[in-house]
């Protein structure tokens, strides 16, 4: 049997817990909107369209900011087409996913959303196609309060105070060939910074997250976020992050250890943002957004879904990426939140894309039911538990050989502690397919503890590592009680299911 040995202590912390942290994302991409969290006509909708069934889910999930309305599609995007009177609203088309976008579902009903599903929007700005005069005439109809053209139309349109939105995106993966617009660092950081100045100029409460690289295997990774902050570092809060996995070929060993990749990622962005600021000799902090991330088949999509999307012609809201997640994917995609926690002190966003169907934890049918897939569980415990301080951990663990990244700790973890109530949260995967992992954390300056509840998330009884949560079926896959987790003379100890992901709360 495996075993780790993880040490924690009051005093050695990382930061306090980045409620940003536990994002999503909804981009007019496939079903997300349409059919999606927006289906006038359902049993579930409600007047205005909204789906309250998977609101309500929604709710449950417990996303804290949403970033809106893309992804590639923002980059082909007149924002002024989703405002005013749906009836008057024109017909496009989008050349992002080869689809017609009605324009039905649009800025103020993004807003309304919002405000139900109780989530801070994350507006993302067309820098591919459009540039600095529309990104100020869209701060200005979101965030002024009246008495100009841009605040006044958006009075005229039913909303009278302002939407008050505070985090915005200078563009989607515009170092991309793929994306509409694609530029070089250079030309995108110019605009980015010019951008920045007239936004801010129009309301300087806002914070700015400029494009980073589209994944590590970039070309221009590094290179890219280098020439960006040297034009804008003091223009911008934030730089974005991308990243999305898959597992290769049966080699579950290393999709299992792919947060040591998120990880390497995420150090290689910050040691790049900390080179801009020394030679500019700046001040102020800049920090990351990774706000898109997940777990998903994209070549099976590049190889099959894009070329029968392409034959089937130009069609409302087609099906799209519509992936099944299994216990190891949400095994992974709870390392991916470890990953995330841990480097909490700098990576201050973070969204899951996307929210509904989209390689989405939640899953819906046009006309039908809404359901939870195995993803959604790891973010709904960490999005509700991980409170108050970030905790730093010290880990020792038996090892597991991977193709990809030789040999890594079999287990993988992050904690935090809540001061205000007294309480330990710790989220720990056991990597290994095999092998249960006989875990000890021992406990240091948080006086007298006890588990008070313990959950994973694994293989259900005669199931197997490709069980999928379909909750319309009986084999769907929720967490369970783990059995036996106890505190010990101060340390924890529990015996941690092969492949899983644990939630333990003490107090």
């Amino acid at each position: 049997m495996a075993n780790a040995r993880i040490t924690i202590d009051r005093d050695f912390t990382i930061a306090d817990v980045p409620r940003r942290l536990f994002g999503s994302f909804v981009e007019h991409m496939g079903r997300c909107v349409y059919t999606g969290i927006y289906e006038p006509g359902h049993p579930q909708a409600d007047e205005r369209g909204f789906r309250r069934d998977v609101l309500e889910l929604v709710r449950e999930m417990g996303p804290t900011v949403v970033r809106y309305p893309g992804g590639n599609f923002v980059s082909g995007y007149r924002w002024e087409d989703g405002v005013g009177p749906v009836a008057d609203r024109p017909v496009r088309i989008d050349g992002a996913w080869h689809t017609i976008e009605t324009n039905a579902f649009g800025l103020h009903e993004f807003v309304d959303w919002a405000r139900d599903a109780e989530v801070e929007i994350m507006e993302a700005i067309n820098l591919g196609t459009r540039g600095v005069e529309e990104a100020r005439a869209l701060v200005e109809y979101a965030n002024h309060p009246g008495g100009t053209y841009w605040s006044d139309m958006r009075r005229r349109n039913g909303a009278e105070d302002p939407f008050d939105i505070k985090l915005w995106c200078l563009g989607n993966e515009l170092d991309g060939p793929w994306q509409i617009g694609h530029k070089t660092a250079a030309e995108y950081g110019r605009l980015a910074q010019e951008t920045a100045k007239a936004m801010k100029l129009v309301d300087d409460s806002i914070e700015l997250v400029a494009v980073g690289s589209s994944n590590r295997g970039m070309p221009t990774f590094g290179t890219w976020e280098h020439t960006v902050l040297t034009h804008a570092y003091d223009e911008v809060d934030y730089i974005s992050m991308h990243a999305y996995y898959r597992e290769l070929e049966g080699d579950a060993e290393s999709f299992l250890a792919e947060a040591v990749e998120m990880d390497a990622f995420i150090d290689g962005v910050i040691a790049t943002i900390d080179a801009v600021k020394a030679a500019g000799k700046h001040t102020k902090q800049v920090n990351i957004s990774f706000d898109e991330w997940n777990v998903w088949d994209f070549d099976r999509y590049n190889n099959e879904e894009e070329a029968a999307i392409a034959a089937a012609g130009w069609r409302e809201h087609p099906r799209l990426i519509e992936d099944t997640y299994n216990v190891t994917d949400a095994v992974v995609v709870g390392t991916f939140l470890n990953s995330l926690l841990r480097h909490g002190d700098r990576v201050h966003i973070a969204n899951q894309a996307q929210l509904v169907n989209v390689i989405a934890p939640i899953r819906s049918e046009q006309g039908g039911p809404a359901w939870r897939q195995t993803s959604f569980w790891p973010f709904e415990r960490m999005a509700r538990l991980a409170r108050g301080r970030i905790l730093q951990l010290a880990v020792s663990a038996s090892q597991i050989g991977t193709k990809q990244y030789g040999d890594v700790d079999s287990v993988d973890a992050a904690a935090t502690f809540d001061e205000e109530t007294g309480r330990v949260v710790l989220f720990v995967a056991n990597r290994s397919l095999e092998s249960a992992n006989d875990l000890t954390v021992d406990l240091r300056g948080f006086g007298a503890l006890r588990v008070v509840n313990a959950e994973t998330l694994t293989i259900p009884d005669g199931g197997d590592r490709f069980t999928a949560n379909l909750e319309t079926t009986p084999d769907s896959v929720h967490m369970v009680p783990l059995a036996g987790a106890e505190v010990v003379d101060g340390a924890v100890r529990a015996t941690l299911p092969a492949l899983s992901w644990s939630v333990i709360e003490l107090a």
